[in-house]
This record gives C-alpha cells, structure tokens and sequence, in this order.
C-alpha cells in the first residue's frame, strides 16, 4: 500500500459521498466512480472492488432494490470501459467512455426494470416503452457521469502534475 494507492481510495469515497446530497434523478457519481477506478488503480481486483465497496456503502443507506444486479452489473462493465482509458487520459477518450458506459447503464438498467417489475408488459412494445420513459433519466445519468467525470480525472491530472507521487508508476510496483 502506498500514498498514492490511498489517495485514489479517497477520492473514490469522497466523491461517493455527493450521493447523500440533495440532486436531482440519476444525476451522481456512481458511473465516474467506476470509470475513473477503472482508468486509475494498477491493481486490476482494486480498481473492481474499491469503487464497488463505495457503491454498496452508500446503497446500505440510500436503499436495494430489486433492479440492483442491472446497476451491479452495469456498473462493472463501466470499471471494464475504465480498464481501456489507462494511458488514454485524453479527454476524446474519457469522453467516448462516458458516452458509452452511459448508454450501456441506460440499456441495461431500463431492460433491468423492464424484465423485473409490473410496471411494463412483457412484450417488445414494452421494453420499448421502458426505453423511452428512461429518456429523461438517460439524460440526467449523462450529465451527473460528464460532470462527476471532470471533476474526478481533472482532479487526479492536477494531482499527477504537481505530486510525483501520483503519477502511476511513480511506486514501480503494479499488481495487475
């Protein structure tokens, strides 16, 4: 374990924190947290289980529901995108990630309530319906994931170009 290591573990859980605050549907870090978990620990097992362990801190609080494997399981294919952004910080990339793992969430996560509640019929022109009543929540997800995305690599650039420290191999041991 080193500073660096902990830090990253920090920021995680800091930014896991602006769950508790007043916002509005679907607008929070859940998705940045796994990208940027993702894209920044050496250690593979670490960068799935430390924003993982945040996310289940905070739904043990805010709630389970009965869609949770879709957002699990949405949310570890988000850290997989992460897994591509590693020596590709450029903000095109971080950008077509955070497209992507939005819409990948969005598919997932209305299929999720589509398969599991009453709400819509199980026919194709219910999962339809289920996809264009996510609309608005799509865009909120969007924006919270652009948003918390920024904050969390602008944050970890700054830290990389002004402490040696942070900068990946600054430790010279990768437990990938």
């Amino acid at each position: 374990m080193n500073a660096r290591f902990f830090t990253l573990v920090a920021i995680i859980f800091g930014v896991a924190l602006f769950r508790y605050l007043p916002h509005p549907p679907n607008v929070s870090p859940i998705a940045a947290m796994a990208l940027f978990g993702g894209a920044t620990f050496s250690n593979r097992r670490a960068a799935f289980l430390l924003p993982f362990l945040a996310l289940f801190v905070g739904d043990m609080f805010i709630g389970f529901h009965i869609t949770m494997p879709y957002v699990y399981g949405a949310f570890g294919l988000t850290v997989l995108a992460g897994f591509a952004l590693r020596g590709r910080s450029q903000a095109t990339h971080i950008a077509l990630a955070v497209l992507g793992s939005s819409v990948m969430f969005f598919l997932l996560t209305n299929f999720g309530v589509w398969a599991t509640s009453a709400m819509y019929p199980k026919t194709a022109a219910g999962l339809l319906q289920a996809y264009v009543e996510g609309i608005p929540f799509f865009q909120n997800s969007l924006l919270g994931n652009a948003a918390f995305s920024l904050l969390l690599f602008g944050v970890y650039e700054l830290l990389q170009r002004n402490l040696t420290w942070m900068r990946p191999n600054a430790n010279a041991i990768s437990h990938s």
